[in-house]
């Protein structure tokens, strides 16, 4: 662990951003985009072995034999990495993104100042959506921070995995992963509701349960922020309201509309002028034409409406280009906002024993019998030395006549 913990190190100072380590192979880093082979850091394959070893827990390891490949972020070092493990004709590798220890602010991520009101918000749903990779994560965290740094809320975010890890400020934040913490989101969303939160965020929209479960959430008077695989707007409302059965779908579609106050999709473009890659959105307001729109499924109209709500906050991708970035003097450069760095929080991770696999021994004093009916429950204790001498020991090789006598 001592020569990866100083790979980590150095790297953070480099401020390189990813490190790749495979066996019998040097290593290779990502510094701005471009990589390097390092051939004085070579990884034995049993050496790379005794790493995994080291960064799983058991449990992370089973899942780890069943797939061939685990994806978790952890904290080493003051550092926080995401890092991939896959197999490979090599055996195993790593994929090691180290993230910044600070979460980056809206302005540090060029994004429109508008995304501030998402934080006064009380109650409703905001979407943000795009492709892997493009920064959705990032945009949700710094959201999320602003609402810490400005309201007394109860946070509570489920995720695969915690990227970033946050330090309540004026919110109590609590962060459940997939896999350590519940076992679903279908789960985790139902076990949220009952502990107050104020604000809930939902990592990943996948299955139509999960789907159906955040829109009750929403629905019900929390404010909700979730991500999904959603290139365009209509895309994204298209996913949500044909995921379930078409008997479900128009339920789904009244409930999509009544709740809806952001739907952003985000990707990431070049632009020449400043040689680097900005957050280009497409922003969607829950008005009321936006919502009649969702309610009578006519998706066709949704970018003339979007174009028309201009004056309401609305941008068409086009529109955020030519109107917000391009008209901006500076941009922040990604390397500034994303530059690695320990973390800025210090509060610990904690893995209770408890949560283990491995089920607790149960007392031998108290042995349950299990109910089948309205009868009550027999509790049975273990036989003394004395009852169990004056016990009958039945041999089924003994005739009636014998086992009589014996009696």
């Amino acid at each position: 662990m001592i020569p990866f913990q100083d790979i980590i190190g150095n790297a953070i100072k480099d401020s390189v951003s990813d490190i790749y380590l495979t066996g019998g192979h040097p290593m290779v880093s990502r510094k701005f985009g471009t990589i390097k082979f390092h051939p004085d850091e070579r990884w034995s394959h049993q050496e790379i072995d005794g790493l995994v070893r080291k960064l799983m827990t058991p449990n992370q390891l089973n899942m780890f034999r069943q797939r061939k490949s685990l994806d978790y972020a952890t904290s080493i070092g003051g550092a926080r990495l995401r890092i991939n493990f896959f197999t490979t004709a090599r055996g195993i590798s790593m994929a090691i993104r180290i993230l910044p220890g600070h979460i980056p602010t809206l302005e540090e991520l060029n994004l429109h100042p508008s995304l501030h009101e998402i934080s006064k918000l009380k109650s409703g749903l905001v979407l943000t959506c795009g492709a892997t990779g493009v920064g959705k994560t990032t945009t949700i965290a710094s959201i999320i921070n602003d609402i810490n740094n400005t309201r007394h809320t109860h946070i509570v975010t489920l995720e695969n995995p915690i990227e970033y890890r946050f330090s309540s400020d004026k919110s109590f934040i609590q962060q459940r992963e997939l896999g350590p913490h519940m076992p679903s989101f279908a789960q985790g969303l139902l076990d949220v509701l009952r502990e107050n939160p104020d604000v809930i965020v939902v990592g990943e929209l996948r299955e139509a349960e999960t789907m159906q479960l955040t829109l009750n959430a929403a629905e019900s008077g929390h404010l909700v922020i979730a991500t999904l695989h959603a290139s365009t707007p209509e895309e994204a409302i298209y996913r949500m309201c044909n995921a379930v059965p078409i008997e479900s779908q128009n339920e789904i579609r009244y409930q999509l509309a009544s709740t809806l106050s952001w739907l952003i999709t985000q990707q990431l473009v070049y632009m020449e002028k400043v040689k680097y890659r900005v957050p280009l959105l497409n922003i969607v307001r829950g008005t009321q034409s936006i919502r009649n729109i969702i309610r009578e499924n006519k998706l066709p109209q949704l970018n003339s409406a979007i174009q028309m709500g201009k004056n309401e906050g609305m941008f068409t991708a086009e529109r955020y280009l030519s109107e917000y970035l391009e008209s901006r003097p500076s941009l922040t450069p990604y390397t500034q906002a994303f530059r690695p760095s320990k973390e800025t929080t210090q509060d610990a991770v904690y893995q209770s024993p408890l949560t283990e696999d491995k089920p607790e021994p149960v007392s031998r004093k108290w042995q349950a019998a299990t109910p089948t009916g309205d009868e009550p429950i027999i509790v049975r204790t273990p036989y003394s030395h004395d009852e169990m001498e004056n016990m009958l020991t039945i041999d089924e090789d003994l005739s009636l006549q014998e086992l009589i006598s014996k009696m």
